[in-house]
C-alpha cells in the first residue's frame, strides 16, 4: 500500500473523531461590533491620507492594514461592513500589493516613453475619494436653528420624541435628528445623491447644538451613528405629512380599510371600539358591497371608518402588520355563513380609531418595532 492510501485509510478510520476539525466559536459577543469599529478606522485613514494602511510603516498604520487583510479574507466580516465601504476598499478587482510592487524599480526597467503605467485606462472601478474632508465650524446662522434644538429637547423630555437605535442610511433625511457622541444633531439639507454599484451618498449640511455645523457625508455620517451613535423619532404630525407627499413617480399598490359593523347583533353592537382592519388591492366600495352575505363582515353592512392610498408599499404587509400588532385584541366569535357552516373572521379588533391612525404611521416609518399594544388600556405602549 502506498504512503498517499495509508493516509487516506487513516483519515477514514477515525472512530473518536480526532482529525474531525470543529472551527472554535468567536468569544465576543459584540464582534460584528468591533468589525465595524475596526473598519470605521480604516476607512477614517484612508480619508484622512487619500492611500490604504500599510503594512511597512508605523505600528498605527501596520496595525490597520492586518486588521483590512483579515477583514478582506474573511466573507463573514467583509458582508458585515460592506455597505461601509464608500472607498471601494473590498474590491476584488485590483490587487494593491501587486500595484505597489512596481513602484521599486530602481533601475528603471518599467519606465517608458509612453503612458504613465499608473494612469489607468478602461477600468471601471471608481474609488469615491472626498473631495475634502469635512470639519465642524462655527455656524454663523446658529440662531435660525436654535429653537428647533430647544423643541426637540422638550419633546424628547415629553416623550413625544424617543431615542433610536441607528438602523440605517434610509433613515437620514432632511429634517432628521440625531444623536453623536451625545450630542444633538440636525440634518438641515441633503446633497444630490450620488449612486455608484448601488451605493448612495450625498453631501450633508449638518448642525449642531453646540453651535457648529459641517457638510460631512452622508455614508460617513451614517458609520458614525454606527458607533456612537442614535437618531431621534419624528413627531406624529411630521409622519403624516412625509405620507401625504406623493409625487407622480409613485405607484398606488393598494388600499388600507377600517370599518364599523351595521350588525343588529346585540353582542357585536355592544363591543366599543370594535373594527375590521383589512386590505384591498381594488377601490373598497366595490369591496364591502355584498358586506352582509359575507362572515368576514360579521354577516352584516359595514360603514367605512378611514381608507388609506398605500403607495410604494405591499399592502398585505402592512395588514399582516397591523393584525400581528393587535392580536391580542382580536375578536372571538363564531359567525353562521349563508352556507350553515361557522366561520371565525379573524380581522375584527377592540382598539380606539386614534390608535389604529397611529399604528398605521408608525409602521410606515418603520419605528412600530419600538411599540405595542396594551389592550387592556387600549394604548399604545413603549416596549421596556
Amino acid at each position: 500500500m502506498s504512503t498517499k492510501e495509508e493516509l487516506l485509510k487513516a483519515l477514514e478510520d477515525d472512530p473518536f473523531g480526532l482529525l474531525v476539525y470543529t472551527p472554535k466559536p468567536s468569544m465576543h459577543r459584540d464582534e460584528p461590533k468591533m468589525v465595524i469599529e475596526n473598519f470605521m478606522q480604516i476607512l477614517d485613514f484612508y480619508e484622512k491620507h487619500f492611500h490604504m494602511p500599510q503594512k511597512d510603516a508605523d505600528r498605527v498604520e501596520r496595525s490597520l492594514a492586518v486588521r483590512l487583510q483579515a477583514i478582506q479574507n474573511d466573507k463573514y466580516q467583509r458582508d458585515l461592513v460592506k455597505e461601509f465601504d464608500r472607498f471601494g476598499l473590498l474590491e476584488d478587482d485590483v490587487d494593491i500589493e501587486a500595484i505597489e510592487s512596481f513602484e521599486d524599480d530602481p533601475f528603471g526597467l518599467l519606465a517608458s516613453d509612453a503612458d504613465d503605467i499608473f494612469v489607468l485606462k478602461n477600468v471601471t472601478k471608481e474609488i469615491e475619494k472626498p473631495d475634502y474632508v469635512a470639519s465642524r465650524k462655527v455656524c454663523k446662522d446658529f440662531v435660525k436653528y436654535e429653537e428647533l434644538f430647544k423643541s426637540c429637547h422638550v419633546d424628547l423630555v415629553n416623550k413625544t420624541r424617543i431615542l433610536h437605535e441607528y438602523r440605517g442610511e434610509r433613515f437620514i433625511k432632511q429634517g432628521l435628528f440625531f444623536v453623536l457622541k451625545g450630542v444633538v444633531g440636525y440634518v438641515a439639507s441633503v446633497g444630490k445623491i450620488k449612486r455608484h454599484k448601488k451605493k448612495t451618498n450625498a453631501r450633508l449640511h449638518c448642525i449642531f447644538e453646540n453651535g457648529t455645523e459641517s457638510d460631512m457625508l452622508l455614508r460617513s455620517l451614517s458609520a458614525e451613528l454606527y458607533k456612537d451613535g442614535k437618531i431621534v423619532s419624528q413627531l406624529n404630525e411630521e409622519i403624516e405629512e412625509s405620507l401625504n407627499q406623493v409625487g407622480d413617480e409613485d405607484i398606488l399598490s393598494g388600499y388600507i380599510y377600517v370599518l364599523k359593523s351595521k350588525s343588529d347583533d346585540e353582542t357585536i353592537r355592544n363591543i366599543e371600539n370594535l373594527y375590521k382592519i383589512g386590505y384591498s388591492t381594488t377601490k373598497v366600495n366595490e369591496r364591502i358591497k355584498n358586506a352582509k352575505n359575507e362572515p368576514t363582515y360579521l354577516m352584516a353592512d359595514v360603514a367605512q371608518i378611514a381608507t388609506f392610498k398605500c403607495y410604494n408599499l405591499n399592502p398585505q404587509k402592512l395588514e399582516q402588520l397591523l393584525h400581528q400588532f393587535f392580536g391580542n385584541s382580536c375578536l372571538n366569535i363564531k359567525i353562521v355563513g349563508n352556507d350553515g357552516n361557522f366561520h371565525m373572521p379573524r380581522e375584527w379588533f377592540i382598539a380606539p380609531f386614534e390608535i389604529i391612525q397611529k399604528v398605521i404611521t408608525l409602521i410606515a416609518n418603520e419605528e412600530i418595532v419600538h411599540y405595542r399594544y396594551d389592550e387592556q388600556n387600549q394604548e399604545i405602549a413603549q416596549r421596556q
